[in-house]
């Protein structure tokens, strides 16, 4: 019986790539939903005179998705990093919305 022929360095780098490729279009697609969300959320705190920040829940949040990120195997401060860039984008949108809602 003879072993299969096993995959060389280049096909094996090239496979990894494709899987990495595969998950950063996920990741794209997941933040412009997440970014999708987070645009009505704004409409909405616009409308009803809320602030853009509510700093107690994004306490909340980097706390709970710190846990989640040790729990997988993630650097903690990565993900906090991470999510605290996505959170300041989102109440710049937040803000520029209210701005133009007051025009």
């Amino acid at each position: 019986m003879s072993t299969p022929p096993q995959p060389t360095p280049d096909e094996t780098l090239a496979a990894y790539r494709r899987s990495i490729d595969n998950i950063d279009a996920a990741l794209i697609h997941m933040l412009a939903e997440r970014f999708r969300i987070t645009q009505a959320v704004g409409e909405y705190k616009a409308t009803h005179e809320l602030p853009p920040a509510d700093p107690a829940r994004e306490d909340r949040q980097i706390e709970r998705l710190r846990a989640l990120a040790t729990e997988s195997g993630l650097d903690p401060e990565f993900s906090e990093k991470f999510l605290r860039f996505v959170i300041d984008e989102v109440i710049h949108h937040h803000e520029r919305i209210r701005e133009t809602a007051g025009e």
